[in-house]
């Protein structure tokens, strides 16, 4: 599967949970971009072996984030511009929400 089109799975799974479709299908979605086998070296090290996996494992879930955070600042992007009157990006409505989810998270920790 090509960068492009696990980004693609990525957005989908966005939009399919936006839409009110069921977690275990988002779930399944995001699923097909996670390999299923691997190839590992022949060897009795783990150390090798975590790495041969690891190494398989990176790609795809780089481009499963990429098309998340590139999802995300389109909305982003999308949603600022319908407050015309910040007067710089550190006052955008995409900042606030940031902000006071950040601090949802933190008080929920202790």
């Amino acid at each position: 599967m090509t960068e492009n089109e696990i980004q693609l799975k990525a957005i989908a799974a966005l939009t399919a949970l936006r839409g009110g479709v069921g977690a275990d299908y988002v779930s399944e979605l995001l699923g097909e971009v996670i390999p299923t086998q691997f190839l590992v070296p022949d060897t009795q090290d783990p150390t090798e072996v975590s790495q041969a996996v690891l190494d398989q494992l990176s790609e795809p879930l780089s481009a499963l984030f990429n098309g998340l955070v590139l999802a995300f600042q389109t909305v982003a992007d999308a949603y600022d511009q319908t407050e015309p009157d910040s007067p710089t990006e550190a006052d955008s409505p995409t900042e606030a929400v940031l902000q006071t989810l950040a601090l949802t998270i933190a008080r929920e920790e202790s």
